[in-house]
């Protein structure tokens, strides 16, 4: 973005000429693209020789020199960053609370009438030294029946000095799916997770235990390209080989010796690509796929695909990066393959679920923003048990909502909820929520 940026200022620089050039002759146009070519390519060389200057002082430079902020530690391994979240919400729905986990079945939704610890999140993010980055997440939720629990959400070691454009994530994190899977609650836009991704990945967004591969294609615009392997057993890999639940479909999940072979791990790839269409209007594409195996029988195996759009615009005259308007949107399908197990006489089946989300935000001045979101989910199987299940029944959520950010470090959101879903007596409910959340350190604040 930087490099369009100086080469549009180039080139309007070059056409604010008086009106007689308009008029010029064919030599005098000819003046002008050579003048045009020139400062192109001095931009471009400049830029490309303090990328490299960056590049090598970045693989000599040792971290534990730089300065460290006053929420960072400094050791003999490096500097760190330490930042802590805290993230809660109140309100209530005309259903009761056992119907009301069932539509808010995010792990970090309120999901119980009156209030809800959502999220209290410490992080410690730094540079481990010249050759890798370290980042650490402590979650501890307080559940429906007042226990707590502590998670570790995530926990990797990113590159940081290879060639080629290519980085290497190992440890336990979030899968790069989409747009949203990988974000940590403190920075969704809206107050509960989408209902597709709560139906396809669980309670707390699709993680595991990992590596990936990232390379950054050498292109004209931003791409890069994501591979990676997981563990496929485990809460957090629902669509996987998780089997605490009873069954998917009328078809009963049986337990799994974890990996054995290459087949047993879930694979995922990710294609990512951002392009400026003006000087304030951004957009980013991305294609995601996921293979692993699941609990239905020893062979049968998950597919799930995905597609995410977001394009942005920014006031070229901005304050704090208000005024703007935001769109995003996914669409996410699973093809779930079940075979009967138990001898339930049920046919081998292919159990499948969709369903997208869209979303709109307009900051409309500094510190405030108001979003509306409208989702649809659905899932369907030969042996008609879809309709009853509140994981895979027709379901739709309309949610507008309104936040304001007194400062980067914290916000209030109201929003209200409209869902409508098969599973449901009256077919529909309403929730109000109002969310507050404070952030501590570095790490936590907000981007404006």
């Amino acid at each position: 973005m930087f490099r369009k940026n100086i080469l549009a200022a180039a080139v309007a620089t070059v056409f604010v000429v008086p009106a007689s050039a308009v008029a010029a002759d064919d030599a005098e146009i000819g003046n002008i693209r050579e003048e045009i070519n020139e400062l192109k390519d001095g931009y471009e060389n400049r830029i490309r020789s303090l990328e490299e200057r960056l590049k090598k002082a970045e693989t000599v430079t040792p971290p534990t020199t730089a300065a460290a902020s006053t929420s960072s530690v400094s050791g003999t391994a490096g500097t760190f960053q330490l930042g802590v979240n805290i993230l809660g919400a109140g309100g209530g729905s005309s259903v009761g609370d056992p119907e009301l986990s069932n539509l808010q079945a995010g792990g970090h939704d309120p999901s119980r009438n009156g209030f809800t610890v959502q999220n209290v999140e410490i992080t410690a993010t730094g540079a481990v030294d010249p050759y890798f980055d370290g980042q650490l997440n402590l979650i501890a939720l307080i559940s429906s029946e007042g226990e707590t629990a502590v998670e570790l959400e995530e926990a990797f070691l990113r590159t940081r000095a290879l060639p080629w454009g290519l980085q290497i994530k190992a440890g336990q994190f979030f899968t790069e799916f989409g747009r949203q899977n990988s974000q940590h609650p403190h920075s969704w836009d809206f107050v509960d997770q989408p209902v597709i991704m709560s139906r396809l990945f669980g309670g707390d967004n699709l993680r595991s235990q990992g590596m990936r591969v990232s390379w950054l294609l050498p292109s004209s615009w931003f791409s890069e390209l994501y591979f990676g392997a997981q563990n496929a057993k485990g809460e957090t890999v629902r669509s996987f080989l998780f089997d605490e639940a009873s069954e998917i479909g009328g078809y009963t999940l049986v337990p799994s010796n974890g990996a054995r072979r290459a087949e047993d791990l879930l694979f995922n790839a990710r294609w990512l690509n951002g392009i400026d269409l003006t000087d304030t209007t951004s957009v980013n594409v991305g294609l995601s796929a996921l293979r692993g195996p699941n609990a239905t029988g020893s062979d049968t195996f998950t597919n799930i695909y995905g597609a995410d759009l977001y394009v942005k615009w920014k006031a070229a005259l901005n304050q704090r990066g208000f005024p703007f308007v935001a769109w995003q949107t996914e669409f996410m399908r699973r093809n779930y393959e079940a075979v009967d197990s138990v001898s339930l006489g049920l046919p081998d089946a292919t159990l499948t679920d969709q369903g997208y989300y869209t979303q709109l935000l307009w900051g409309f001045r500094p510190g405030w923003v108001a979003g509306l979101r409208y989702e649809h989910a659905e899932g369907n199987d030969p042996n008609g048990n879809a309709a009853a299940d509140p994981l895979r029944d027709d379901r739709t959520r309309v949610s507008p909502n309104l936040t304001f950010y007194p400062t980067e470090f914290s916000k209030i959101r109201l929003q209200y909820n409209r869902d409508r879903a098969e599973h449901l007596a009256d077919r529909t409910a309403d929730s109000l929520w109002l969310q507050f959340e404070i952030g501590l350190g570095g790490h936590s604040a907000h981007k404006f």
